[in-house]
């Protein structure tokens, strides 16, 4: 399929384009039928195997994400994001709706949906970068910002009504109905992304020929450790996901636990981050650009430790959900800002490999701080941990505000 390369007008806001609303209705498609997916596979495997076995599921996504992502980094750069982002959701959909067909049919068991999982994980390594790479695409350098709080509302919608979706799915027809329910999600995207334009990349980068996909990846690589802005932006990500992942998922588990909240006071918590997580992507979607950008990451993201640290010391849930909620908007506003600025600093060319790169410290590698995280609580205790993770954390806004070119990082005007 090829792509129709047009320039759309770079004056245009982004909220008021057709063609970027047409591709935030199909990732927004995507990403309901993605939550609905996760319902879907854990109900099916609670109901088929052992809490070992539902562990196993679940996990195995993460190991071919993690392994393939630079991998595929490179083909989103190769090949054009527009192209791979539409290969992806139909094998998405495909998949999803042939388990949901032989779920129906027959219980074939635990090996269809960890051949799933597996499946899922290897097509959200060529996903996820080109995801990242086709905004600058789309529209022009000064509204990337908007395009990213935009971006972001669409991750915290599908988060919050996914769930209930695959609930409804689940309870209408068990799991079957719920991957059905998924995959038709991601279909909708499929033809709303055919009729997406995109636009020529700068001469000079389209002219690139690319050579072994070895060489191009080594390329993208270089980009990244030669660049003034995004060496460090890398680091200060890296930093701040390793010392924040941990408290958030099993640590705000356990606090929840030890101080007697129970799982509904586990669930306020988590509502005030969401919702400050979300007032921080709305503020940038409306507004588009914050002066000093990099400045204003640097920041939130050393008083947003602060905040991840005393987290673990809120004598009441009221507290705590308070806390929580600044965690929210100071960790929200930075993750926009620092994903804004590598949309924008980066080389078009490169942006699918530089995308990849910061994914595999979030989706791949962070994650492994979770069980070190638990062990660690259970050995030291939950302010110990907390507090080493907010500093941590903290690192990543050292980073960003010792770096003078990343401090002075901006977003582009209009």
């Amino acid at each position: 399929m090829t792509a129709t390369l047009t320039t759309p007008p770079v004056t245009t806001p982004a909220h008021r384009d057709p063609n970027v609303r047409r591709w935030l209705a199909a990732y927004t498609s995507s990403m309901l039928g993605d939550n609905v997916y996760y319902i879907a596979l854990s109900w099916a495997a609670v109901r088929s195997g052992t809490p070992a076995q539902v562990g196993l599921v679940m996990s195995a996504s993460a190991l071919p994400r993690a392994v393939l992502m630079l991998g595929g980094g490179v083909i989103a750069d190769r090949f054009g994001p527009r192209r791979v982002v539409i290969g992806s959701d139909a094998v998405r959909c495909a998949a999803v709706l042939a388990v949901a067909a032989l779920l129906f049919l027959s219980h074939p068991g635990l090996w269809l949906l960890t051949l799933l999982a597996l499946v899922f994980g290897a097509v959200d390594a060529v996903f996820v970068p080109a995801v990242g790479a086709l905004p600058p695409r789309l529209t022009g350098k000064d509204q990337l910002g908007r395009v990213q709080g935009m971006r972001s509302l669409v991750i915290r919608f599908a988060a919050v009504v996914g769930a209930p979706l695959g609930g409804l799915g689940v309870a209408a027809g068990g799991a079957p109905a719920a991957f059905a329910l998924a995959g038709l999600l991601v279909a909708v995207s499929v033809p709303l992304l055919v009729t997406v334009r995109v636009r020529d990349l700068p001469a000079d980068d389209a002219a690139r020929v690319p050579g072994t996909a070895w060489s191009d990846l080594k390329a993208g690589l270089r980009h990244i450790r030669g660049h003034r802005v995004l060496a460090p932006l890398m680091l200060a990500i890296a930093l701040g996901d390793l010392g924040f992942v941990g408290p958030l998922n099993v640590g705000l588990t356990l606090l929840a636990d030890r101080r007697g909240w129970g799982a509904s006071g586990m669930g306020w918590v988590l509502a005030g981050f969401g919702v400050g997580a979300g007032a921080a992507s709305l503020l940038l979607a409306v507004r588009g650009r914050l002066p000093r950008a990099g400045l204003v990451a640097g920041w939130t993201i050393t008083v947003g430790s602060a905040a991840v640290g005393a987290l673990a010391q809120a004598p009441t849930l009221l507290a705590a959900v308070g806390t929580a909620l600044v965690v929210g908007l100071l960790t929200g506003l930075s993750g926009v800002m620092c994903g804004a600025l590598l949309q924008t600093h980066a080389d078009p060319a490169y942006l699918g490999r530089v995308t990849a790169v910061s994914s595999l410290v979030s989706l791949g590698l962070t994650p492994l701080s979770m069980p070190l995280a638990a062990a660690a609580i259970g050995a030291f205790g939950l302010g110990p941990v907390y507090a080493v993770s907010a500093g941590v954390c903290g690192l990543g806004g050292v980073v960003a505000l010792a770096v003078p070119a990343l401090r002075r990082a901006e977003l582009p005007t209009g």
